[in-house]
């Protein structure tokens, strides 16, 4: 039986004008005024008919030399990977301090929450009462620091209390410094910022509409609970949905306040103009290329090709029974549209197609390296206080902030089997923004390519993997290793 939305049913024409995508003129001003803001000198998204659109560079560019570096539209941090990491909710640094860090962890972890299944990663000050709501918030290489064991020896609890609270310094943590940890404004416990621009511009974008505190704007904050749970449960590419849905009825209020002091007239002598308004909010989400959900979602390996018309069926309902559970929270009559289960598919399947994996690297697992590679005699001293703590946390010390992000210019960029640049995290960078690196010399007017796959694969697995992503690859080693 066929699921029926009847949003859909009442304002197919509307939806329709939500979908259709810009003309090639106002995409184009779109990403050319993104650029400028970001000041990311030496590229251009251009269009052609064949791919979309692509990044182009618009100057030459040295091997490992940084491309540019894009600012999430909207990411979101694991739910299993909160209990490894305390981060911001905007920018995703990592806050508080290493003893913070690590205590948090223990604590967590001494209590019977669940690990992170995310292990390492590669790449070349609050008070008591912040404390307590962090904790309340979740109900080795041969060059590595390693435990004394290979499994992990728990501490007392007194110990790693005195270590969350601040009660205890560990050494030359404070060679590591992080920003104080800076609450949400709505005063819920989910959400924690490196500082208060982060949290205002948070709270401003989309958090105010998907807090949890009491100074929430949601219809109820039992449904929205609901809805986060459904999320945390099933897949958290709904919490991403939830942040678009957020970030483009906030945009729409603030044109439509606008709108009507620059008027100054009555809002019911505007009506007319709210579906503009709304297509204006819109226009971020809008840029990205979307398909339903249900329909690109990739079919799993445990699943028979004669069940896949049955697991599409399945994934659609999911995405209904989660809609239902965010329109009760959040519903603005309004900006209705967003809540059809068409304009929701659509805004989870570009997150499927377009998404990059959000990854920030431990300040935890830098601080015992250091630990590590300090000479003889201070290393032994500060080993005595640090080793506890290092065998408590076992392999997990490494654990970085994992998350998924989308991330407009990125999404921007074409697939090569043999490509010319790579999202890779450097020393530096230490938030949640991509960064594009040159794998090879680039020239003036080349496009700058990455892989969306394991390059390295053979031929028919690369294709079979990019089929996912709706296309065949004809790249020129495509071309040469094609049968």
């Amino acid at each position: 039986m066929e699921l029926i939305c009847p949003i859909d049913q009442r304002c197919s024409h509307q939806i329709a004008a939500l979908l259709r995508p810009p003309s090639p003129p106002i995409v184009q001003e779109y990403f050319d005024q993104l650029i400028s803001k970001r000041k990311s000198q030496g590229i251009k998204v251009k269009q052609n008919g064949d791919f979309g659109k692509g990044v182009f560079a618009e100057t030459d560019f040295e091997e490992e030399q940084l491309i540019f570096k894009d600012e999430m539209l909207v990411g979101v941090q694991h739910p299993s990977n909160k209990i490894d990491c305390l981060v911001c909710s905007y920018c995703f640094k990592f806050i508080g301090s290493i003893e913070k860090q690590i205590g948090r962890k223990l604590y967590l972890k001494t209590l019977g929450i669940g690990n992170s299944s995310h292990n390492g990663c590669q790449r070349n000050s609050s008070d008591d009462e912040e404390d307590d709501h962090y904790v309340q918030n979740h109900h080795s290489s041969e060059d590595g620091a390693s435990s004394s064991s290979g499994s992990t020896i728990p501490l007392p609890m007194m110990a790693v209390e005195s270590l969350m609270n601040g009660e205890l310094a560990l050494p030359y943590s404070n060679k590591f410094p992080l920003p104080s940890v800076v609450s949400c404004l709505g005063g819920c416990e989910e959400a924690f910022y490196c500082s208060k621009s982060c949290a205002e511009t948070d709270w401003e974008s989309s958090h105010y509409l998907l807090c949890t505190g009491e100074k929430s704007e949601s219809h109820s904050r039992k449904a929205l609970l609901k809805f986060i749970q459904h999320a945390n449960e099933t897949n958290d590419i709904f919490l991403l949905a939830a942040k678009a849905i957020s970030f483009t009825i906030l945009r729409y209020r603030k044109l439509k306040a606008s709108h009507m002091s620059e008027q100054e007239k009555p809002a019911s002598s505007i009506l007319g103009a709210d579906l503009s308004l709304l297509l204006e909010a819109w226009k971020p989400i809008s840029i990205g290329h979307k398909r339903r959900w249900w329909d690109c979602i990739a079919l799993p390996d445990d699943i028979d090709a004669s069940d896949e018309a049955t697991f599409r069926r399945e994934i659609q309902e999911l995405a209904f029974t989660s809609l239902q559970l965010l329109k009760e929270a959040i519903f603005d009559k309004e900006c209705e549209l967003l809540f059809s289960l068409e304009i929701y598919g659509h805004i989870i399947g570009m997150f499927e197609l377009n998404n990059l994996d959000l990854v920030v690297a431990s300040p935890v697992e830098d601080y015992f390296l250091y630990i590590d590679d300090l000479p003889y005699p201070k290393k032994k001293e500060a080993e005595k206080i640090t080793q506890p703590y290092l065998d408590a946390l076992g392999e997990d010390y490494s654990n970085c902030c994992q998350g998924t992000a989308f991330f407009p210019l990125q999404s921007c960029m074409n697939h090569s089997c043999c490509p010319n640049a790579k999202a890779f995290k450097r020393e530096e960078d230490r938030d949640g923004q991509a960064t594009i690196i040159a794998l090879r010399p680039i020239c003036n007017g080349e496009e700058v390519t990455i892989s969306y796959i394991d390059e390295d694969l053979p031929f028919e697995e690369r294709q079979a993997l990019l089929a996912d992503y709706g296309f065949r690859c004809r790249c020129p080693r495509c071309l040469d290793e094609e049968p």
